[in-house]
């Protein structure tokens, strides 16, 4: 059991070296760059045309769903390639294609009620 928990040592310890380069570099560049800030510095900068109007724009939920649902599918093709290769092994065939009709059938299901609701119309 000693030798167990040596291991999660060792991950703990690289997790506080890693920790410490990230923290070292920040504080290096922080040490280190200039600071000279200016009013022309400080403006917000919009494709090279000066701001007009106040920092609030409206934005429609539907283009973030857009985005959360093309993640879902690209994490579904992420899995899919693995299992492809998997399902040729012999003993794995019809235990990895129960397992992915059941991943898949989460996934139309997300999609039915996503387009239940609407959320792939363009309009």
């Amino acid at each position: 059991m000693h030798n167990y928990f040596d291991t999660y040592v060792v991950v703990v310890v690289l997790l506080l070296v890693g920790a410490g380069i990230v923290a070292g570099g920040l504080g290096a560049n922080r040490a280190l760059r200039p600071n000279r800030p200016t009013a022309e510095k400080l403006t917000t900068y919009e494709c090279g045309v000066d701001p007009v109007g106040e920092g609030w724009a409206h934005s429609y939920v539907r283009y973030y769903v857009f985005a959360y649902l093309y993640v879902v599918f690209a994490v579904d093709a992420v899995f899919l390639f693995p299992w492809a290769t998997i399902f040729s092994e012999p003993g794995y065939g019809a235990t990895t294609l129960g397992e992915m009709f059941v991943f898949l059938g989460f996934l139309a299901t997300g999609l039915a009620y996503a387009a239940k609701k609407g959320v792939l119309s363009w309009v």
